[in-house]
């Protein structure tokens, strides 16, 4: 079978892991990758993972500061379809690398820049680590108190590094869809701060609607910083020390979670008989420290085996990223494979980023050494076949890459409806079908505030699938459809008539995208799964709390403070986290149908995909070091990479060379740590971090945070601010998220003008065009007259409750500056 990528050659010019990480899922999918490393190469082979992101990659060793060898480089640039680089603009011009100068030798080249804080503005030139950017754009702010100190909380689960990966991925994919059309290429950016968008939810609209209609948001309770946990998504203790975590949203998950575990009996209790949301505050805390002290009763595998058997029930248990690796969902799905490497032996890692059932991916050939492939760098210098003639000269398409898709939607909340959206902002035309009622979503959050990001660039048309004339609409709209996404659990589609073999009986060729929590291969394939359930289950909450899955107390008071540290360190980002990937998906399987016209079915999993977001320590070896953790106190993971309490403010510093940290000492005027016996090396200041915490912490003692960032950051040294604006604010206000263009103004049919987050990467020939949140069924008329439906049809459907359209109510009207009004 022709691998999907046969044929096309990807030059990596890359460093480390968040470019490494595109580039290694075009290899998996049958890319021919070079990558380019300097002498001795990538400096970030010594991260534990390297194995994984340098897999399926030939290597050749070229020092770029050299003019014959720089030479290679062009050369291999002019025989590239793909083209990816972590260069500044400014190193790329002084190596002879800029986009201008290679593009004109090869005018179909998809070149891919990947920086920290992307090209324009005050913190371009700032370092781009993780760490940094976390701390700039808030994120660490969000988590301030999670510790139980004050200021901001590390940010422990590198999902920056996830999503700009799979933001890039998906640029260079939607770019050579666009090529296929074109003919040329183009230029395609991604950064971390551009990625760290995908995780703030709702913050920007809030925000700024907050300020314009502040009586209307008085009493929203999402602008109260600290929650307990909801009981729907609360963590809980078991008899062994251990702690499950539920993800019981849905009032009904939450009934078969009571039922389930023998707490049936509240439903005869007049306090509890309506909905859990409209308890009192009361009766909710009597009932959480029943629930507390209930589930210590039995051990934690006891729980779960009741919960799996029951089959309704959203609950796991907290792991490690390692212990997750045990998992026969992640192992049955393939997203944990074996390979034999010929230094390290055995190595467990990572699978495929999703399985397409057609054209699927396969994990490449182990690391090669730096250079091993030098001896074959002149046969490299000519394209393997792919690259599209660049005499064609169809014009670009003014709406984005994917103008001419269609997409249906079948999903609700978060995961799967954010990935369509990003294919939404890249000119697919997605067309949201939801049930009457609208997608549940919708009624979290005032004004339907929540559901506005997941519903950008979207139309959305309502409708009752399990009436005779609504499923005749969704045929009608499948048999127009180049693509469908869901989130149903198997047999559900089938039932509802949107199965992949029905689909393709109305349209042959069409790509059939499912999306839920464990992939239909292993035990869990039907049970239900909402974002805490992966959080807990693959690592990254466990690692954002700090050790506290393993704490544990006699009284009430100490487990609800474990619980609901539990709970803040399990935030939303699992479902961004697979949002990203839906997106990188059904990318793939759309270049498939492109270039062959084959059609699929495509599967993506939320345990998958946050296995790729714990991609640093998703990988096992003999001689593997520990996934570095943070301190109970979340400041950080060692002293030169952690938040510091200054004279006023936080600041979080980010120190990863040696040349970085004597240059420090320097600007920092601390001259006295450089010459110190104990800090002159990397190994030295290891084996004295905490002396050095101690050291560190009295030289930012001595300024504001602010004027430690002015002083060192735009020197090249890894230090900002850290407890400035939360993530709302921060996308709202900042200057430099302004210059960059990651936010922009739509005009939504109930909030009016207002700025919503650009998309997630940027294509300079195919420029998205972004559009608002779509209200519930407010397209539905437009919808149905386009295939076919008269004036006499509409109101008879309407009549009927076929269809349904949300009423719009424009906020700031009498009627919805209610709180609680939809």
């Amino acid at each position: 079978m022709t691998a999907l990528l046969d044929g096309l050659r990807v030059l990596d010019l890359s460093l480390g892991p968040v470019a490494g990480m595109a580039t290694m899922v075009l290899a998996d999918f049958g890319a021919d990758v070079i990558k380019v490393e300097p002498p001795g190469g990538d400096s970030l082979r010594s991260l534990a993972n390297s194995p994984l992101w340098l897999r399926g990659k030939r290597s050749v060793e070229l020092d770029l500061r050299v003019p014959g060898q720089r030479q290679h480089a062009l050369r291999l640039a002019g025989a590239a379809d793909v083209l990816v680089t972590t260069l500044t603009e400014g190193q790329a011009i002084g190596f002879d690398l800029q986009y201008e100068r290679v593009c004109t030798e090869n005018p179909s080249l998809i070149y891919c820049r990947i920086s920290g804080f992307g090209p324009r503005g005050p913190y371009a030139t700032y370092r781009g680590y993780e760490g940094l950017v976390a701390a700039k754009s808030g994120r660490m702010q969000a988590f301030a108190g999670l510790s139980g100190r004050e200021g901001p909380s590390y940010a422990a689960v590198q999902v920056g590094m996830h999503a700009c990966s799979q933001s890039a991925l998906a640029g260079m994919l939607a770019a050579l869809m666009g090529r296929e059309a074109s003919g040329r290429g183009q230029l395609v950016e991604a950064s971390l701060l551009q990625a760290f968008m995908a995780y703030d939810l709702l913050g920007l609209v809030r925000t700024e609607l907050s300020r314009r209609h502040p009586a209307a948001f008085a009493d929203d309770p999402m602008l109260t910083a600290v929650r307990a946990p909801t009981l729907n998504y609360h963590p809980l203790p078991t008899a062994d020390g251990r702690w499950l975590q539920m993800g019981n949203l849905l009032q009904h998950l939450f009934d078969n979670y009571l039922v389930a575990a023998g707490l049936s009996d509240v439903f005869a209790d007049p306090r509890y008989e309506n909905p859990s949301a409209t308890w009192t505050d009361a009766d909710r805390e009597a009932f959480r420290d029943r629930m507390l002290l209930h589930m210590k009763g039995r051990t934690a595998a006891e729980w779960m085996e009741t919960f799996v058997e029951h089959g309704g029930v959203a609950a796991t248990e907290y792991r490690t990223t390692q212990e997750a690796m045990a998992d026969p969902d992640l192992i049955l799905n393939g997203h944990v494979v074996e390979q034999e490497h010929p230094r390290l032996g055995k190595v467990r890692q990572l699978g495929t980023l999703a399985r397409l059932t057609e054209t699927p991916g396969s994990p490449g050939f182990p690391s090669r050494t730096p250079g091993e492939d030098n001896a074959a760098l002149g046969s490299l210098w000519v394209s393997p076949g792919l690259r599209a003639d660049a005499g064609v000269t169809q014009p670009r398409s003014p709406r984005g890459p994917l103008a001419g898709i269609t997409i249906l939607e079948f999903a609700t909340i978060i995961a799967a409806p954010l990935g369509v959206s990003v294919l939404a902002d890249l000119g697919a035309r997605v067309i949201k079908v939801e049930p009457i009622g609208g997608d549940p979503y919708r009624q979290l959050g005032l004004f339907g505030i929540m559901a506005s990001k997941t519903n950008v660039s979207k139309e959305s048309i309502g409708v009752d699938m399990k009436s005779p004339e609504g499923r005749a609409i969704v045929e009608a709209l499948v048999r127009r459809a180049d693509a469908l996404v869901h989130n149903y659990r198997p047999g559900v589609p089938e039932r509802l008539g949107i199965g992949y073999e029905q689909c393709r009986a109305l349209r042959p060729g069409i790509v059939h995208v499912s999306m839920n929590g464990y992939g239909p291969l292993g035990p869990g394939a039907n049970r239900p799964s909402t974002h805490p359930v992966p959080g807990a289950a693959v690592g990254g909450a466990t690692l954002q709390a700090g050790g506290a899955h393993r704490w544990t107390d006699e009284t009430v008071e100490g487990l609800r403070a474990i619980a609901w540290r539990l709970f803040r360190a399990n935030e939303a980002n699992p479902d961004p986290n697979t949002s990203v990937v839906v997106a990188s998906a059904t990318l793939l399987a759309l270049l498939a149908q492109r270039r062959s016209g084959v059609g699929q079915q495509v599967f993506v999993d939320m345990l998958g995909a946050n296995a790729f977001a714990n991609a640093d320590d998703f990988i096992q070896y003999e001689g593997k070091p520990d996934r570095p953790l943070p301190d109970a106190d979340l400041l950080g993971l060692c002293a030169t990479y952690r938040l510091y309490q200054a004279k006023e403010g936080w600041v979080f510093l980010a120190l990863l060379t040696e040349g970085e940290f004597q240059r420090f000492c320097d600007l920092a005027g601390a001259r006295e740590l450089a010459r110190d016996p104990r800090f002159t090396s990397t190994a030295a200041r290891n084996e004295h971090d905490s002396e050095l915490c101690e050291a560190l912490t009295k030289v930012f003692s001595e300024r504001p945070a602010g004027d430690w960032e002015r002083l060192l950051a735009p020197r090249g040294i890894g230090c900002v601010r850290a407890d400035g604006p939360v993530p709302g604010e921060f996308w709202l206000d900042d200057a430099h998220v302004r210059e960059n263009g990651f936010v922009t103004e739509v005009r939504h049919a109930r909030y009016g003008k207002h700025l919503r987050w650009g998309p997630f990467s940027t294509l300079h020939g195919t420029p998205a065009v972004p559009g608002p949140g779509a209200l519930g069924g407010n397209h539905t008329s437009a919808i149905l007259r386009e295939i076919g439906y008269s004036e006499t049809d509409l109101a008879s459907l309407y009549s009927k409750g076929v269809v349904w359209s949300e009423e719009i109510q424009p906020l700031g009207s009498e009627s919805n500056l209610r709180p609680g009004s939809s």
